[in-house]
């Protein structure tokens, strides 16, 4: 079966719609405009909103960056254990799988930057995971996880 292209994929056009559109046009719009004002409200950085391709290009982008840091987080046997029941907790994965359940995944990856970044801030450092997350970027990473699974 040939690979499957990001506009192929069931429910794409939802997510990621406009495939058509011309990239230059949008990317110079973008470069002399910026982007939207409400872009952290839809995509996962201020470039994804300048074309589909790169909305596409950039969630791909975070997701492997997320799936890299929870594999190394896995791989030293990180885990953490508050002693406020309030802070986020995360609990070492010793399935040894390497392609978690989605959900899993992101119950991972909010303790883990909340930890890194309180670490960085105490050294002064600038925040290690500067970004938020919106529901509408949650669905894109989901949508890409579920490209990855996707029966070939």
């Amino acid at each position: 079966m040939p690979p499957l292209k990001p506009h192929q994929l069931p429910g794409q056009d939802q997510l990621m719609p406009l495939w058509s559109l011309p990239a230059a046009h949008l990317l110079q719009q973008h470069y002399e405009h910026g982007a939207p004002a409400d872009w952290q409200q839809r995509f996962v950085s201020a470039y994804a909103s300048s074309h589909p391709s790169e909305d596409w290009a950039e969630t791909w982008a975070h997701y492997l960056l997320m799936a890299d840091a929870l594999e190394t987080a896995a791989a030293c046997g990180l885990s953490l254990r508050p002693r406020r029941p309030d802070e986020p907790s995360l609990q070492p994965d010793i399935s040894g799988t390497s392609l978690k359940p989605f959900d899993r995944m992101m119950d991972d990856w909010f303790p883990l930057t909340y930890a890194l970044t309180n670490l960085n801030r105490s050294l002064g450092l600038p925040d290690s995971y500067p970004f938020v997350l919106s529901t509408a970027a949650i669905d894109k990473l989901r949508f890409v996880h579920q490209a990855i699974d996707w029966p070939h």
